[in-house]
């Protein structure tokens, strides 16, 4: 099957490459054509446009950053919007707010295509081995058209309900793990005056039921960042992990829920990424708070 990746950043990236290492033929499009280069390289097409693109593949998967994005590349000029769209199926992987989902399906559905919302739970790891989270959004026969590709996408697919519902579902995936790189970069700074060596502590708070699953993975950079070492690979952006506390916050007071922790992680958040670490890994608010200025 040929299948169009629309956004081809650290997880679009991630995406395509597990569908080309199961014989899928992809084609590529991104703002920044750079981005495109390692997977034409190794046999992706690129595509001038997000309207090119939809119309030379059966399926479109769009991976991009934030709302703002999205309403760009659907409805700008060569957008997705713009494209022969009937008949053809678009499966949109982006963590955006419900509200946003819903309009862009509903564009694409007028147009006479197939559309469904998969945002997925996972990094860039899991994506080139097949092993996310789809939380799926949409009607039952778009849904059932889409599942052979999510399949080989995900370890586990959960149609949640119709457009909007993955997106919301999503945003409740990502808000307690994300608040809890904050929560540990405070329960560092409780462990401070203990001085013990960094890969000792983050092996004991890794070792308790208030360590998420992703502690497994991601500790022993953590540890290694503690130690003294650099900053390591980025599998998931700190400026990602704002935008989507930020879109839950939004989200939430659009529905008049109260996301207090919520919004002190996202103005954590906020700060390290205006001190530089928009690029960095999200564990890296973790890591900051024992380096950053105490303001009191």
């Amino acid at each position: 099957m040929k299948i169009g990746i629309c956004g081809t950043g650290r997880m679009g990236s991630a995406i395509a490459q597990r569908l080309m290492s199961v014989g899928h033929e992809v084609g590529v499009w991104n703002r920044n054509l750079a981005k495109t280069k390692p997977l034409t390289d190794t046999g992706a097409v690129l595509f001038a446009s997000p309207a090119e693109l939809v119309e030379g593949c059966e399926v479109t998967i769009v991976m991009l950053l934030n709302d703002a994005a999205t309403e760009a590349i659907y409805r700008g000029p060569n957008g997705i919007l713009k494209s022969k769209l009937a008949s053809k199926l678009v499966i949109d992987m982006s963590t955006i707010s419900p509200d946003t989902m819903k309009s862009n399906g509903a564009s694409v559905l007028r147009q006479g295509a197939a559309f469904v919302e998969a945002p997925v739970g996972g990094s860039t790891g899991p994506a080139k081995e097949g092993k996310l989270l789809g939380l799926v959004g949409g009607a039952k026969a778009d849904v059932g058209r889409a599942m052979p590709i999510l399949e080989q996408l995900c370890r586990r697919t959960e149609h949640v309900g119709e457009l909007g519902a993955g997106s919301m579902m999503k945003l409740a995936v990502n808000l307690p793990l994300l608040v809890y790189w904050q929560a540990l970069g405070e329960a560092l700074a409780i462990c401070k005056p203990l001085n013990l060596p960094a890969g000792r502590l983050i092996d004991i708070l890794s070792d308790t039921s208030g360590a998420p699953t992703a502690m497994k993975g991601r500790g022993p950079a953590i540890a290694k960042v503690l130690g003294g070492a650099p900053l390591g690979e980025t599998a998931f952006g700190l400026n990602a992990a704002k935008k989507d506390l930020a879109t839950a916050v939004q989200f939430g007071a659009s529905i008049h829920a109260e996301l207090p922790v919520t919004a002190s992680a996202l103005a954590c958040y906020e700060d390290a990424e205006a001190a530089g670490l928009a690029d960095a890994d999200a564990t890296a608010v973790s890591t900051r708070w024992l380096q950053r200025k105490s303001k009191s």
